[in-house]
């Protein structure tokens, strides 16, 4: 229990207010139930939201330690009372979580709390299995990230053990991603490799095609099947052989088939056509696929994963 005393400079404000600016971590709607259910009182008492402070009075919030903390990235979680994620599979370990598109990973650039870390943390911390208070040492994970407008599946890590299983499957090829486009135009090939170099240019977060190695550009291949096509659109599948930022928007532009609603690597004008604003990019289908021993995790092994449904297939391809 934390107590406060009402100065000159917060008399005859109301206490839901003071609350809200004194706790900033703890949100509105709940900061609205503990005054309801009296774990926040004036003078010893309950009282009503619209209550007037008065000059002297005290204020009682028992709430728990956490939510007085300084709003930061590693507790934007206390925010989030009611976590959305679409879980398409848990276990004791891990979560693979759908991100829809139009919401980042983590933080960029500025402190924000409505992330898809965010939301996962949230839920674990709702459901008691992550502890904070008690696990100092490790806060679950984004195993990998997908761009903003890129919808799709995540790995968070549940533990220290599975971040590190995780994160050293994705450095050694050994969990195959597989994702769902849209592009303009009919590739002349049903199925082909995209090979490259992929130079970033950071100021602009771009990312540049090379025909011939060059200090600073990585090697990237990406693997593309053509499953429909219809009305000047492809419908592709990709596998990443590489995971270079961008990879897919970039090289698929390169070779002339921009992902429809690509601002960044297509045309407006295209995309002006079908009224789309972001790319059309999913990542719909992980693959466990170790060939070395994955400890704790090679349960997993073998194992696909796929989201249920991506909208822009059925918008586009029935």
């Amino acid at each position: 229990m934390k107590e406060f005393m009402i100065g000159k400079n917060d008399a005859g404000q109301r206490l839901d207010r003071f609350v809200g600016k004194t706790v900033p971590l703890l949100p509105a709607s709940l900061a609205q139930k503990y005054i309801r259910i009296k774990r926040i009182k004036v003078n010893g008492k309950g009282a009503k939201r619209d209550c007037k402070l008065e000059l002297g009075d005290s204020v009682q919030m028992y709430v728990n330690d956490e939510f007085f903390e300084v709003p930061s990235e590693e507790n934007a979680y206390l925010m989030i009372t009611d976590p959305v994620l679409d879980i398409v599979y848990e276990d004791d370990n891990i979560m693979l979580v759908n991100k829809p598109s139009g919401m980042l990973c983590h933080p960029d650039g500025k402190w924000s709390y409505n992330t898809l870390i965010s939301h996962i943390q949230a839920y674990l911390y709702a459901k008691r299995q992550w502890r904070p208070r008690e696990e100092n040492a490790f806060a679950p994970a984004l195993c990998n990230r997908i761009d903003r407008n890129t919808s799709g599946i995540v790995i968070a890590a549940k533990n220290a053990e599975a971040m590190r299983i995780i994160n050293e499957k994705i450095r050694s090829r050994e969990i195959d991603k597989y994702y769902l486009t849209v592009v303009h135009g009919v590739p002349g090939k049903k199925h082909g490799m995209l090979e490259g170099y992929l130079f970033k240019d950071a100021k602009q977060n771009r990312v540049y095609v090379r025909k011939q190695p060059e200090p600073g550009a990585r090697t990237a291949v990406t693997e593309y099947t053509v499953l429909r096509s219809k009305d000047g659109l492809s419908l592709l599948e990709c596998r990443l052989h590489t995971g270079r930022t961008h990879q897919i928007r970039a090289q698929l532009a390169d070779a002339g088939f921009p992902l429809l609603g690509d601002g960044k690597y297509g045309t407006k004008k295209r995309n002006d056509r079908y009224g789309e604003t972001s790319q059309l990019l999913c990542s719909y289908k992980l693959v466990f696929s170790f060939e070395s021993d994955a400890g704790a995790l090679n349960y997993l092994n073998g194992r696909e994963f796929s989201v249920d449904r991506v909208d822009f297939v059925s918008k586009y391809f029935g």
